[in-house]
């Protein structure tokens, strides 16, 4: 199959700081060349109790890496007896990606979670970790989401108000990338409370607004 058709995340993923939590967004929709493929796929995972992230890119790379990102997030807890941070999992998602730079991994990821605090990174396909203080966006919708969370972000959110956020910013890339879309948008928090997905209910409320 010629690279161009194979089955990506076009994708808009935001992330965003919030007062005490982090949260993580996508929109829902994978391309296979021009062809939206797939209106139901899922790009935020859970990783552990305290670490979420978001994927763009290839399907069967990212996939890959969010299973060795779980089993070694497993792994870490076990040895040390103490849950894995958002940092260790980025420097260890970031070495496969840089090793690796000469035949990449087509992805690109979003982490949060929290640690002494709520804590967020951006991973480049070729392992480069850019630390966000405030927000995050990965994908082809990116332009649009930053837009909207260049205008409207602000620090010490409350964590309904960054969701709301995180499902407009989302929202404006869906209507203008051709390949962002999906039947709705799908969001996860993490706070020391643990990590939930914010439900289809709260979605469509705020979509309806």
């Amino acid at each position: 199959m010629e690279t161009q058709n194979k089955l990506k995340t076009g994708t808009t993923t935001v992330g965003l700081i919030a007062k005490e939590s982090v949260i993580l967004a996508a929109d829902m929709r994978a391309s296979l060349g021009h062809i939206a493929y797939d209106e139901e796929s899922q790009k935020v995972y859970k990783i552990t109790d305290n670490i979420v992230l978001t994927t763009a890119g290839m399907v069967g790379d990212l996939l890959t890496l969010v299973r060795f990102a779980k089993s070694q997030a497993k792994l870490y807890e076990i040895e040390r007896e103490t849950k894995m941070t958002p940092n260790a999992l980025v420097t260890f998602l970031s070495n496969i990606l840089n090793a690796n730079r000469f035949y990449p991994y087509g992805v690109q990821f979003l982490i949060g979670g929290i640690n002494k605090q709520a804590e967020l990174y951006e991973l480049t396909p070729d392992g480069g970790v850019l630390k966000r203080d405030k927000f995050g966006v990965s994908g082809s919708g990116t332009e649009f989401a930053m837009a909207v969370l260049d205008q409207y972000y602000k620090e010490g959110m409350e964590e309904f108000e960054a969701i709301e956020l995180a499902v407009k910013a989302v929202t404006a890339a869906k209507k203008r990338d051709i390949y962002s879309g999906g039947k709705s948008i799908m969001a996860m928090v993490a706070s020391r409370k643990g990590v939930r997905e914010v439900t289809e209910k709260e979605i469509k409320k705020i979509l309806e607004k």
